[in-house]
């Protein structure tokens, strides 16, 4: 129990690194949390555009096919034009 002083010296000299590897794991969650809300939000994007042709594709399986045909060759037209101006 009398040596229990050195304790005090050795506990000082350890602080400095171990604040310092906290610092750097800190550091490291925070960059890892920002990369996860990115990825989050561009599959989320992802999501809503797959969400989207979907319900194109539902529409088209379930109108008519005559409007079905019409709705083709009216977005195939503009196309055709583009190309012949270039």
């Amino acid at each position: 129990m009398e040596q229990i002083w050195v304790l005090i010296p050795l506990s000082g000299i350890w602080l400095g690194p171990l604040m310092y590897w906290m610092h750097i794991k800190e550091k490291k969650i925070g960059v890892t949390s920002e990369l996860a809300a990115e990825k989050a939000t561009r599959y989320t994007k992802r999501m809503a555009e797959l969400e989207d042709r979907l319900e194109v594709l539902e529409r088209i399986i379930t109108d008519g096919g005559y409007e079905t045909a019409v709705q083709i060759e009216a977005l195939r037209t503009p196309a055709l034009q583009g190309s012949k101006i270039q």
